[in-house]
């Protein structure tokens, strides 16, 4: 096997990747028995008039010959990117695991983390019981949908709860900065449950919520077919330590007792209630910074032709992204964008009563023709306090005050960008229809972000059209809040056995504890804690 790396091909050259393999290598066409891609991305810099490139790294299996490996050889001496690749190794398979104990581990949460972590302990053999608080996916589905259309909001059954977690209902991006060799073991499992198999190598992989909510409802199955129980509607009120802090027993629902030895807690970023109650019962947590802002939209179009330029709309260009930053010289907070949406939706994202959370979502084929992202505000401790839940609060505060806003009836306060850097309001000279449900009313977006938050957008919006002329457009329409796009504290745990401090037998998981920031690392965070508890046994 002989891998390519670093391979640009432009966009539009249609030629069957063997033929580019061979001629890449020097070799006749008829020598490439097969092609696998490792990776693809898009490089629309264009450098020195260069077209647009797909940039892969290919492995490539050829037919054995003496004459051939001779002529890489000398090929490679001269070409770095070009070398011979070893077959990879089958990971180790986790083996049935066998106790003493009778009481079988319990996964609390069914997101990403969660789901991995019950996922990996299934497989081998230990068959979980999963507690969600929210419902199913199908009927989490008709929850939403009733929400976004009449604004009648189920508190337990919504964009945060549910089968899946809150990146159910979003873009389902599968990108992330951790780099974990586990990454392959959860896109295959996502593969296997219906995933497309492109998310193996594209550089950028996402699979969109109407994909999604089929495959998480695939992957519970597998975690029953092999001998796991998930519940749905079921809500982890309390909890019992024993004397030396060791969880004892789970308390659902408020009245069912469920004795335990072993919880895994990936309860997600917005579950302010679990919070307090692990904190009562003297669970270590400490407040960490986040980020909060406002989402903003674009035609999918304009941002296409920012990035592709002429080539914008080619049918073998995906729609395009954007990813901008910007750091205060004199404050040095930063502002960047965030989980952009392309050809998506800006949603209704709310837990709790009378507060507005907006989210960005879209469907695997991205063709809703809006280009949306959140533009987010970096906060910490110094701006809300030390307190544990002194962020959480904060983001309480916002979402009341957006709520109040928007009119009270869970519309969203909306507020082009020229009338926020003029210091007006009321403005409708929108450049796209606000797509948010289930509503929107201009309004003064001044009025429920603080000012620290206002004037570092004020200060980037400027910076971020200069990177991309037009996005700071008068008639772009901004949308508040964006308060969840990470947890406000975290739980502490051990970084070997990933067990909270002081608290044997729980595991803290994913974005709610506070360690991962996505979908991929969440799923990653939860099935690693997984084998640590393994590990163990």
């Amino acid at each position: 096997m002989v891998r390519i790396n670093n391979f640009a091909v432009p966009f539009d050259d249609t030629r069957d990747l063997r033929v580019l393999a061979a001629a890449r290598l020097g070799v006749e066409a008829a020598q490439v028995q097969g092609v696998t891609v490792v990776r693809q991305a898009i490089d629309a810099r264009r450098y020195h008039g260069a077209p647009i490139q797909f940039v892969y790294v290919l492995d490539v299996a050829l037919a054995s010959d003496k004459g051939v490996r001779a002529k890489l050889n000398k090929r490679m001496r001269k070409d770095k990117n070009i070398s011979w690749q070893e077959p990879v190794a089958a990971p180790t398979p986790v083996l049935r695991s066998f106790t003493a104990s009778t009481r079988r581990p319990v996964v609390v949460g069914f997101g990403p983390a969660g789901m991995f972590a019950a996922l990996t302990l299934a497989r081998a053999g230990w068959q979980p019981l999963v507690l969600e608080r929210g419902q199913d996916v199908d009927t989490r589905h008709r929850d939403i949908e009733r929400f976004w259309t009449t604004g009648v909001l189920d508190i337990s059954s919504n964009v945060q709860f549910g089968e899946g977690g809150a990146g159910t209902f979003s873009d389902g991006k599968l990108t992330t900065r951790i780099n974990d060799p586990h990454m392959a073991d959860v896109l295959e499992a996502f593969i296997a449950a219906g995933a497309p198999e492109e998310i193996r190598y594209l550089h950028k992989p996402h699979i969109g919520t109407d994909l999604l909510r089929t495959i998480v409802k695939n992957i519970r199955q597998e975690i029953i077919r092999l001998g796991g129980e998930v519940r749905f509607g079921a809500c982890v009120t309390d909890l019992e330590l024993a004397a030396d802090g060791a969880v004892e027993a789970l308390i659902v629902n408020g009245e069912e007792r469920l004795p335990v030895e072993t919880v895994f807690m990936g309860i997600g970023h917005s579950a302010r209630d679990t919070y307090r109650m692990l904190y009562a019962h003297g669970v270590s947590m400490e407040a960490k910074p986040f980020a909060m802002g406002v989402r903003i939209e674009h035609p999918q179009a304009f941002i296409d032709r920012a990035q592709y330029g002429e080539d914008a709309g080619h049918p073998r260009l995906p729609v395009a992204d954007y990813a901008l930053t910007w750091r205060d010289p004199a404050t040095k907070r930063g502002c960047y964008s965030f989980c952009m949406c392309p050809g998506g939706l800006v949603v209704g994202a709310t837990s709790v009563a009378q507060g507005v959370v907006t989210n960005g979502m879209s469907n695997y084929h991205r063709d809703s023709g809006i280009a949306n992202a959140a533009l987010l505000v970096q906060v910490g401790p110094a701006d809300f306090g030390t307190g544990v839940f002194d962020g959480m609060l904060l983001q309480e505060k916002l979402e009341h005050l957006a709520f109040t806003l928007g009119g009270s009836d869970y519309r969203a306060p909306v507020q082009t960008v020229g009338d926020f850097l003029a210091g007006t309001s009321g403005s409708q000279q929108f450049l796209t229809t606000p797509t948010y449900r289930p509503g929107v009313r201009a309004a003064d977006l001044h009025g429920c972000l603080p000012r620290y938050i206002t004037d570092a957008l004020a200060g980037a919006l400027p910076h971020f059209d200069r990177k991309i002329p037009g996005f700071a457009d008068p008639g772009a329409v901004m949308t508040g809040v964006e308060s969840r796009s990470s947890a406000p504290c975290r739980i502490r745990r051990d970084r070997a056995t990933f067990e909270a401090e002081h608290t044997p037998g729980l595991y803290p998981l994913g974005e709610g504890a506070g360690y991962a920031g996505g979908i991929m690392s969440a799923a990653v965070d939860g099935l690693r804690a997984a084998l640590a508890f393994l590990t163990k046994q």
